[in-house]
């Protein structure tokens, strides 16, 4: 089972459209966010703080891991969406190695739980741990915080952007 993720669309007058360059990457005269990325952003701060108050490994694993999901679509939201053409749907861990490549081997480490959040989300829940469960917590965090960095351009692809 992979994660796949409905990007919210940014309400955007027709007769102001937001400045583009190729690649899908914010024009550097339009530096604030999009607001669906800082919004998911901040729906992934709230699942890491729910996944902390969780008393149960199972729920506490899922949520941390909804809450990487969350923070990779922030990422996706804000680079902008590869051209597939009718190519099938990918999960959220491969469309971000294809446009944030600089975050690989996070993806390749969320990627590696889908399974066991599937199961857990299916009701198997008797192979996750309270440290499988924290381990997760900490990783989704630590994530979040770095995609909140490229959000609010302190990352370093959005300093060099701002340089530019």
């Amino acid at each position: 089972m992979s994660a796949l993720i409905d990007f919210p669309i940014d309400d955007v007058p027709a007769d102001k459209p937001q400045p583009q360059h190729g690649g899908g990457y914010p024009s550097p005269r339009n530096t604030a966010p999009p607001r669906s990325a800082a919004a998911l952003l901040r729906e992934a701060r709230a699942n890491i703080a729910e996944a902390q108050r969780e008393d149960c490994a199972a729920a506490r694993y899922a949520t941390a891991y909804l809450a990487a999901l969350r923070a990779a679509a922030a990422m996706l939201a804000l680079r902008g969406r590869p051209h597939r053409g009718r190519a099938r749907p990918a999960s959220a861990w491969v469309l971000l190695v294809q446009l944030a490549p600089e975050m690989a081997e996070w993806a390749d480490f969320f990627a590696a739980g889908s399974s066991r959040r599937a199961a857990i989300l299916s009701g198997i829940t008797r192979g996750v741990t309270h440290r499988d469960a924290d381990d997760l917590v900490r990783a989704a965090a630590t994530f979040t915080d770095l995609v909140g960095d490229e959000v609010a351009g302190r990352g370093p692809i959005g300093r060099a952007r701002a340089v530019t």
